[in-house]
């Protein structure tokens, strides 16, 4: 999911593996397979959202569609709850970046540049999602946003094998957007996911000497999620204390997917393409 990080400090809890460094979880590989089931749930309502969703919609009707399709596959949704968050997708629109409330009063409309988000708990363990969707015609700007928003969470991944180390995603992720004319959004970032739906470690988007420079292992997995914004990369929180707008109204995509940390590169447990 995206991210919570506003709330990332207070929700990560230590890690309860035997194999453990630095209060990183290292999965067995029991625990990855439950993993790739909490993923391909995620996977497949996010598939399923991007081709019911149509102009005059609400985004509260994509949330009851979420969460019962989620309920149908055995699991439960990750973010209904959570710190008190109301629904079981975050669903963000335009200048919306993170975190959205779903809401009846939230009409889809032409044009719309509509984030997705969710996360679904399976015999204990979650899967994170998001995609951005162009309703309709949209403008070129934000044809272009979500094309870059996407490009870059996968140069990003084409970057995870055990022993590279966690700025490397960062610093690609950050090229590409910078190259194409866009901004990062520095107020959230990606996170280990598993057990709980925030672990360590924070994933950035950019090159920060704020967090360790952790070193990935075989067996991680990590939510690795960047958001971009068309004009400034600064955000605000509105009144109702969860969605995130960017302060000059400009436009914003996001992409994440939860991906495992192999010996030889990775694997993207929340590919829609397998679904």
């Amino acid at each position: 999911m995206n991210i919570f990080s506003n709330l990332l400090s207070q929700t990560t809890q230590p890690a309860t593996a035997k194999k453990q460094r630095r209060g990183i979880e290292i999965k067995s590989p029991r625990e990855i397979e439950i993993m790739r089931q909490s993923a391909i749930i995620v996977a497949t309502v996010l598939k399923e959202i991007a081709e019911l969703v149509k102009p005059g919609m609400t985004t509260a009707d994509l949330d009851t569609y979420a969460e019962k399709r989620i309920r149908e596959m055995g699991a439960t949704p990750s973010f209904k709850g959570y710190h008190g968050f109301p629904g079981s997708i975050c669903s963000s629109i335009n200048n919306e970046a993170v975190h959205g409330i779903p809401s009846s009063k939230k009409v889809i409309r032409v044009g719309d540049v509509l984030k997705v988000d969710t996360g679904a708990y399976y015999q204990g363990f979650h899967g994170d999602s998001c995609i951005s969707i162009a309703v309709g015609e949209v403008t070129q700007e934000a044809a272009k946003l979500i094309r870059v928003a996407e490009e870059a969470l996968y140069k990003g991944i084409e970057q995870v094998k055990a022993g590279v180390y966690l700025l490397d995603l960062a610093g690609a992720i950050e090229d590409h957007v910078k190259a194409n004319g866009f901004t990062i959004v520095e107020e959230f970032t990606g996170h280990g996911v598993g057990r709980n739906l925030h672990e360590e470690p924070s994933v950035f988007n950019y090159r920060t000497r704020e967090m360790p420079n952790v070193k990935l292992r075989a067996g991680m997995t990590l939510a690795i999620e960047p958001i971009l914004n068309a004009g400034s990369r600064h955000t605000r929180t509105l009144s109702d204390r969860w969605t995130a707008v960017t302060m000059d109204n400009s436009l914003s995509a996001q992409f994440e997917h939860t991906v495992l940390v192999t010996e030889t590169g990775y694997e993207i447990l929340t590919d829609r393409s397998k679904v």
